[in-house]
């Protein structure tokens, strides 16, 4: 998705992180994280490990543009993800999540409330990602395929593919029709997210949208239909991914689903409090479930703002007459409803020099990301942890800015005595578990091939 900084970058692209990936220095045999070599000696542990473990990204979003020109699927592009990269980093499979969102009220003239067009604008832009992954296995089909089963992830690594989980995020687009979760299930779709920015009509967000007229918990978790899709998502085998719902939504999950949940792309509230983070009691029951979460290398999510940006935003607030803040939840998503109803130019004046404040703040390091793993850990166990990189959406951390970087991943978690076998649980191995216990309860569907 591409970023700019408009009315649709601060509500949306602020909660996701108001942060930039930062590459990493790559000098011989050395990897960096910040400004600290990996030794040598763990650097070609990390390569080797990955020469034979399975690896697994459960949370990549595909850009609207992918495989346009100048953003080509089989060459080393500007992108975080492409099958070069891919190959580079040996990850063996991702999560590309068809996303939708409703692109159509950004600008001076867009309306204040949702209208039918936003739905149908989100559901393009379903079938345009769904299309961009289509031609990915019809034009590159000994290079890349489709996991529909844990069996078919690893039948394709044994092949040397890279292996396809096709996901979805944010109910929004499918309206009031829970038949379309049958729909996508058949045509691949293996794991799903109720929420995004902005309550919808299944489930309430962890960050409700003030342009939408939201409040928090309006719904009190899942609506009815979202407790429906529930059992239905149960039937079909799909996992429900509960990252981004809020926490009563999630709960609601956690009462009705009869098999694991997973946090596809989250970090523990604990070392940044936020909404969107997932507090103590919120992983203990993803684990209760038998689920996993996946640690998100997304920057904001990971390091607390320094007390110096905290305190030019407080002026920045000042100057435009807002709130003071109460907390770091409101640095990243403002949450004043007369944002919504200022003019363009004064809200661009407001983005731009917010987003000048938010560049000079130092970016969330690979050991931030390790710092968080070890946080969930030791909270909820190894079997219950697993990594995410939510790239092409702001995700990306110094040491870690692409696919190809992934071994610098594994060599953090090296250096913190994480054994081999454990460093395959947290790459892959809990996510598979968790995919054929979610599978062994479906019903059996039928597979639309693309």
């Amino acid at each position: 998705m591409t970023r700019t900084r408009s009315r649709k970058a601060l509500y949306i692209g602020l909660p996701l992180a108001l942060a930039l990936s930062v590459g990493a220095a790559v000098a011989g045999y050395w990897y960096f994280k910040g400004d600290a070599g990996y030794p040598r000696k763990i650097v070609e542990q990390a390569d080797a490990l990955h020469e034979h473990i399975l690896s697994f990204d459960s949370h990549v979003t595909v850009p609207l543009d992918f495989g346009s020109a100048g953003h080509e699927l089989d060459k080393d592009g500007p992108g975080q993800f492409d099958l070069v990269k891919a190959n580079r980093g040996r990850l063996s499979g991702a999560a590309l999540t068809i996303f939708g969102w409703p692109e159509l009220w950004n600008g001076p003239n867009a309306p204040h409330r949702p209208t039918p067009g936003f739905v149908d604008e989100a559901r393009h832009q379903q079938e345009v990602r769904y299309k961009i992954i289509s031609g990915m296995v019809r034009d590159f089909p000994n290079q890349v395929g489709i996991a529909y089963t844990p069996a078919d992830f690893r039948r394709l690594h044994g092949e040397g593919k890279f292996a396809i989980f096709i996901s979805m995020l944010n109910a929004y687009p499918l309206g009031t029709d829970l038949s379309q979760l049958d729909l996508w299930t058949a045509r691949g779709m293996r794991m799903f997210g109720f929420s995004y920015t902005g309550n919808n009509v299944w489930a309430d967000s962890s960050r409700p949208l003030p342009f939408f007229n939201d409040t928090a918990d309006a719904l009190g978790g899942l609506s009815p239909l979202g407790e429906q899709a529930v059992k239905r998502l149960n039937d079909l085998g799909v996992i429900i991914d509960v990252s981004q719902m809020s926490t009563l939504a999630l709960e609601d999950v956690a009462r009705l689903s009869r098999t694991p949940m997973v946090a596809s792309h989250s970090a523990p509230r604990a070392l940044v409090d936020i909404p969107r983070n997932l507090s103590d009691k919120e992983m203990q029951l993803i684990k209760d479930s038998g689920g996993v979460v996946q640690i998100v290398g997304f920057p904001t999510y990971l390091k607390p703002l320094s007390k110096p940006t905290l305190e030019k935003l407080e002026a920045l607030r000042a100057r435009f007459d807002l709130q003071p803040l109460q907390g770091l939840a409101n640095a990243l998503m403002p949450g004043d409803a007369v944002i919504a109803i200022w003019p363009e130019s004064r809200f661009g004046e407001y983005a731009g020099s917010l987003y000048g404040i938010i560049d000079e703040e130092p970016k969330a390091t690979l050991k931030d990301l390790g710092d968080a793993i070890d946080y969930a850990v030791k909270k909820i166990g190894i079997d219950h942890v697993g990594i995410s990189s939510d790239f092409n959406d702001g995700g990306g951390v110094a040491g870690w800015k692409d696919v190809s970087e992934i071994r610098n991943v594994t060599a953090e978690l090296l250096t913190r005595g994480y054994s081999e076998a454990d460093i395959g649980k947290l790459w892959a191995g809990n996510f598979l578990r968790v995919w054929e216990q979610v599978q062994k309860s479906a019903h059996p569907v039928a597979t639309l091939t693309p």
